[in-house]
């Protein structure tokens, strides 16, 4: 639960591009960001060619590490994890910036690549829990590459191909760059593992490129998590970046300059990556490293917690007015959907979950919150079609009626946002019969005939069965292809 009691925890990542300090607070599945900020100190430039880290990196990042501390201790964190990756853990002058770091107070994690990959892979199962295929985490100093399968973390493999060192490789000629690529492959056992699997990115620089091809393609949802990108699009893009000006680069939301400057040599390395792992797509991820740090120190019980159920969940109970009405409406639901695929299921679950969410809003722009909250809220374990059909769901229940707002037709089809809207009427009906309290879901039961919805009320709760929710209930039986039936029991 995010509140006043509960535990704040922090992790400073020193990484081989950036610094940053980001504190957690909430449940131990999916705890919430309160606070990200990070340092872009490159403590991997120039590392490749002199062994060490440069002095303005190292002052960038001493200097990064004192206000991050000091914003921990203030902050009052119950935990606080520093880790240090490829960068600190190759250079010559790393244990400058360690000493720094433990004259602050900071105890760092100097992590081993066979440490950074499995935290990446765990980052991505956090994130992705049916993730079956590989996942490739490219840092300032690093690549890891990591088998991931059956919700855990297999094989895994460091190379010294960070973004900050591949300039200097791609200047020996393309031909000599792809050979040193699939030789370190081959060598290391990884060629053609990831055959006809799905390649799963991690890392700034992998993020910053799906984000400039959402803006190429002029993509509906700006939500890197869970983007995809084929083979055919990312060579399409090794094309095209070469030719993009300064101020075309300038007009892509949430690329720096520092990143942009990387997306040629990302670009490059993953093309040769996906020639010799055999992977069929790539998928992005928004979780990596931190967060597989802290999935990692998870239970069995906790870890197997559905992310997107166990977020939905928490944001209900912070912004709707009835604590577990979204598991009640869920399970009074139910019976009218007993056919779906798992997967719809769950994405039927989060949106009762969510169903009070818009409440506080001004009455006519209660089913936009709710459009807005599916859209653009801060989940994983959900792609763009998941998204659209909560979203579609929510309007409707919030009173958006049956109408499909944008920019919902172009991220799923016909069929799955009318699913979508079924549930948001059976939500609709269930928020009204029991104006959000548990007694009328308790008592009463939807039952789904062959050419009747019914709604059986015992004598005694016939009152709740006013004008509102007849006509709930008949827009709903409507649009099952059903007529609407009061059934009475004792």
């Amino acid at each position: 639960m995010v509140g006043s009691r509960a535990p704040r925890n922090a992790i400073i990542d020193i990484g081989s591009n950036s610094v940053r300090l980001v504190v957690y607070q909430g449940p131990a599945r999916l705890p919430a960001i309160l606070f990200n900020e990070k340092v872009m100190a490159g403590l991997g430039r120039g590392l490749a060619a002199t062994g060490a880290m440069e002095p303005a990196s190292l002052a960038k990042a001493q200097v990064a590490l004192a206000r991050f501390a000091s914003l921990a201790r203030e902050m009052d964190v119950a935990t606080l994890r520093t880790v240090a990756t490829a960068a600190v853990r190759d250079a010559a002058n790393g244990g400058e910036l360690i000493a720094c770091a433990e004259s602050l107070g900071l105890e760092v994690e100097l992590l081993t690549g066979e440490q950074e990959a499995k935290a990446a892979g765990e980052g991505v199962l956090s994130a992705i829990p049916d993730a079956d295929g590989i996942v490739g985490d490219l840092g300032g100093g690093s690549l890891e590459l990591v088998r991931v399968r059956d919700g855990g973390v297999e094989d895994r493999v460091s190379f010294p191909l960070g973004v900050l060192r591949i300039p200097a490789l791609r200047e020996k000629g393309g031909k000599n760059f792809e050979r040193h690529i699939g030789r370190l492959i081959e060598d290391a056992g990884w060629k053609g593992r990831g055959r006809g699997l799905p390649f799963y990115l991690v890392g700034g620089s992998w993020r910053a490129l799906a984000r400039l091809d959402m803006t190429l393609a002029d993509y509906p949802l700006p939500i890197i998590h869970h983007y995809e990108l084929t083979p055919v699009d990312i060579l399409r893009l090794s094309r095209t970046i070469p030719h993009l000006s300064k101020a075309r680069l300038r007009e892509v939301k949430g690329l720096s300059s520092s990143r942009a400057a990387t997306l040629g040599d990302a670009t490059a390395l993953l093309s040769v990556l996906l020639k010799h792992l055999g992977s069929s797509t790539t998928v992005v991820s928004a979780f990596g490293l931190r967060e597989g740090l802290l999935f990692g120190g998870l239970d069995a019980r906790t870890r197997a917690l559905d992310p997107l159920i166990v977020a939905a969940r928490e944001e209900g109970r912070l912004l709707g007015r009835f604590p577990e009405h979204g598991d009640l409406l869920e399970s009074w639901i139910a019976p009218l959907f007993e056919g779906e695929a798992v997967a719809e299921a769950r994405l039927r679950h989060a949106a009762c979950l969510l169903a009070d969410v818009g409440w506080r809003a001004n009455p006519e722009f209660r089913a936009e919150r709710g459009v807005e909250i599916a859209l653009h809220g801060n989940w994983v374990g959900i792609d763009a079609e998941g998204r659209a059909m909560l979203a579609q769901a929510l309007h409707t229940s919030l009173g958006g009626g049956l109408d499909v707002p944008s920019p919902l037709a172009e991220l799923a089809s016909p069929a799955q946002l009318k699913l979508a809207t079924s549930w948001g009427l059976a939500i609709r009906l269930g928020q009204r019969l029991s104006g959000g309290l548990a007694g009328p879901l308790e008592r009463t039961t939807l039952v789904l005939g062959d050419t009747t919805l019914g709604l059986a009320l015992t004598d005694g709760d016939r009152g709740f069965y006013g004008e509102a929710v007849e006509r709930r209930h008949a827009a709903l039986a409507t649009a099952l292809g059903k007529t609407a039936e009061r059934i009475s029991r004792s």
